[in-house]
């Protein structure tokens, strides 16, 4: 049997959301980033996907070392669907999930995702959450499945069995996925 994801991440001396600046360096986190993927990874949809959004900060969180190094991490985005028969559906992007590459198969990703997820349905906004990833780790462990995705277009090219969602607001419709871009009132 797992372990709960509290236990997962009791292992590190703290689990901050990354809410204030003061709680995670945001230096730490692009290193960390650069080293669990690639410098190249800005090139790639998701990025495309958020735009220049700032990250959700209660949604997303860090994990730091006894010995001050950031071992993980996870962020969430602002992003919406622009419905082809007009409106748009908020939704919140998940990812990247990042985890030092010596500290990878430890379930420390896994436990992040976890925290995530709770924090988004807790704060209201689980009811549409999407991300580009591997279906069967997301489906399996998360409930993400890619059965809404099928009509929506990125900014960029994707595999369509990776584009998931989960959420019981994600809608089933053609539309163009992209920022969240404030509505002036």
């Amino acid at each position: 049997m797992r372990a709960a994801p509290d236990a997962d991440l009791r292992r590190f001396l703290k689990v901050a959301p990354m809410s204030s600046p003061a709680s995670v360096d945001p230096d730490m986190v692009e290193a960390l980033l650069d080293r669990a993927f690639e410098p190249e990874r800005r090139r790639r949809t998701a990025y495309k996907v958020r735009g220049d959004a700032d990250a959700l900060t209660a949604l997303s969180f860090a994990a730091i070392a006894e010995n001050g190094e950031l071992a993980g991490s996870v962020q969430c985005w602002p992003v919406s669907l622009a419905l082809e028969d007009g409106g748009s559906v908020p939704m919140v992007m998940l990812g990247p999930v990042a985890v030092a590459p010596e500290l990878q198969g430890s379930g420390l990703g896994r436990a992040l995702t976890e925290r995530a997820l709770a924090a988004a349905d807790a704060a209201g906004l689980g009811g549409a959450m999407m991300l580009i990833g591997d279906p069967d780790y997301y489906g399996r462990f998360f409930g993400f499945s890619a059965e809404r995705t099928g009509r929506w277009r990125l900014p960029g090219p994707v595999e369509a069995h990776r584009l998931l969602a989960r959420g019981r607001d994600v809608p089933d419709a053609a539309g163009t996925l992209g920022p969240r871009v404030p509505v002036a009132a």
